[in-house]
């Protein structure tokens, strides 16, 4: 176990602490009264959480692939089960993300959420939990049981705190969120069988079958193409989007999609390498298929909530191609591109929710000539619309950069046939950017009857606040993105050599056909791409 640990040498095990604090919090919020109170506790909560993680990219190592801040303690001796928690280069940037989204969650609800506060901050906090849960731990076991623990809140968030068809939403997400868990609770029990083991790291470096590993890569990659989601797995996403309030929209794009990509790189590719080898072509495939028809659909929507969510569709379509080229560009890319996407599409779906308070719709055309009332608002808006479509010097650009680097390098008609989604996303967001600034070509604006629209306010001090935060953080990443690419460096690398070794069990016919197969699927989709 030592070989693949670097164990916690700070004086408190920081990774228990950020843990623990949000379930402490939400169990302290029980016992509190009073709507203005509980903001206070839930802000103070987050608020704490992010600050107690921060050593956690200061003091991390970015030389080493190895598992850092290290925590293992017996559990289960039976089982050989331990509590174990670290992180590594890959890990540790989804923990912080985590923990700093969540406070912008509680901010943008102080005024959203109207009923039963004390539920939602109780829901928050524990949601916030088995999300952490999920990047920190080193057990399979561990891993199930966070990944189930969050399915409850999101499902609550949307159930409670929904919009007129908030039940359908939150029981077609429960459905495909609990039917890839079975694929995903079956293929760990089968590793368990055959290891004996639930540690992570020792899964990894055992050696399967190549017949096993395609069982496993099936059952597991099942489960994280429904979270992430991948076409044709997707249809879920945009009615929970929908239906879910304001904080549950930011915390499903700015974090729970990102745990379909992290399964992806923990679980499928240094577990099944050769299973990921074979199944690369078909992967691609639909990655650009989630792409292309991501943003078709997005450009045809007048709800701007369902356009950022088909849009999102589209955004991690280009995380799973980069996943599945193999390499250490298109890797390093997703990765970029998931913290880009909880950032950029995260303060989307904050803009939605700041204008449904004030107009209550959240139809385009009720949403118009915003230009001259709300002029922050709308620089607000339109930082993120370019950061939305990549525009150079935003953080989305770097991503998607290397991502594309990484499949001309490798594949140039998979790097071709990514570049429309980048062209329809420039297409749909500056066409809701612009009837949103701006008054129709009629000369006139369009706004819901719910209020007059000369009487909406602009951006108070808490919103300004909200959006600024994560505006920094477009242009950090996207003027210098070398510290984010250095702490991933190493774990990336040594994940892309784990995947190359397992070339060693490709069958024979697997081996020579394999580019064959890529360039099969390729001319569909050259084919489909024309009609």
């Amino acid at each position: 176990m030592e070989q693949y640990l670097i164990y916690n040498t700070l004086s408190y095990p920081i990774l228990s602490v950020v843990l623990g604090i949000p379930l402490v919090g939400a169990l302290i919020a029980i016992f509190l009264k009073g709507d203005g109170l509980l903001k206070s506790w839930g802000l103070l909560v987050t608020l704490v959480t992010a600050v107690v993680s921060l050593p956690l990219y200061i003091r991390f190592d970015p030389s080493t692939a190895k598992y850092q801040f290290a925590e293992v303690y017996r559990w289960f001796p039976a089982l050989h089960l331990n509590f174990s928690v670290g992180v590594d280069g890959i890990s540790v940037l989804l923990v912080l993300l985590t923990t700093f989204v969540m406070p912008l969650c509680i901010l943008c609800s102080w005024n959203y959420i109207k009923d039963r506060f004390k539920e939602f901050i109780f829901v928050v906090l524990v949601m916030e939990a088995a999300m952490l849960g999920v990047f920190i731990c080193l057990n399979t076991f561990l891993f199930y049981i966070f990944w189930e623990a969050m399915l409850i809140p999101m499902y609550l968030l949307i159930a409670v705190w929904g919009g007129q068809r908030k039940d359908y939403a939150s029981i077609k997400f429960f459905i495909y969120t609990l039917t890839g868990s079975v694929f995903l609770l079956v293929a760990i029990i089968a590793l368990f069988i055959k290891t004996g083991t639930f540690f992570i790291p020792e899964l990894m470096a055992h050696h399967y079958s190549y017949q096993y590993q395609m069982w496993i890569f099936l059952a597991c990659a099942l489960a994280f193409a429904i979270k992430i989601p991948m076409f044709p797995l997707h249809t879920w996403l945009p009615a929970a989007h929908v239906e879910a309030p304001t904080a549950g929209s930011v915390i499903l794009a700015s974090i729970l999609l990102k745990m379909g990509g992290y399964g992806f790189l923990r679980f499928c590719l240094p577990m099944a390498p050769a299973a990921a080898l074979t199944c690369m072509p078909y992967l691609l495939a639909l990655s650009i298929m989630s792409i292309i028809f991501g943003g078709y659909l997005a450009l045809g929507q007048s709800d701007i909530k369902k356009l950022i969510a088909y849009s999102s569709v589209g955004h991690m379509g280009f995380v799973t191609l980069g996943i599945f080229l193999l390499n250490v560009q298109g890797i390093k890319g997703a990765m970029l591109q998931m913290i880009n996407h909880g950032i950029t599409t995260g303060a989307l779906f904050i803009c939605i929710g700041i204008i449904y308070e004030r107009t209550h719709s959240r139809e385009i055309k009720d949403n118009s000539a915003l230009g001259m009332m709300m002029p922050i608002y709308i620089t607000f808006l339109g930082i993120f619309t370019l950061s939305s479509f990549a525009f150079p010097g935003t953080n989305s650009f770097v991503g998607e950069l290397l991502v594309l680097i990484g499949a001309f390098s490798k594949y140039k008609l998979v790097g071709a046939l990514a570049i429309p989604g980048a062209i329809l996303a420039a297409a749909y967001m500056l066409r809701l950017f612009q009837k949103m600034a701006w008054a129709d070509s009629d000369g006139h604006a369009h706004h819901h009857d719910d209020g007059d629209h000369h009487a909406l306010k602009d951006l108070n001090g808490r919103e300004i606040v909200t959006l600024l935060f994560l505006t920094v953080f477009v242009f950090w990443i996207g003027l210098h993105p070398a510290p984010l690419l250095k702490v991933m460096d190493a774990s990336v690398t040594h994940l892309v050599d784990q995947v190359n070794s397992g070339m060693q069990h490709l069958p024979p016919m697997e081996h020579h056909e394999h580019h064959a197969w890529l360039l099969q699927v390729g001319s569909l989709l050259k084919k489909l791409v024309v009609f």
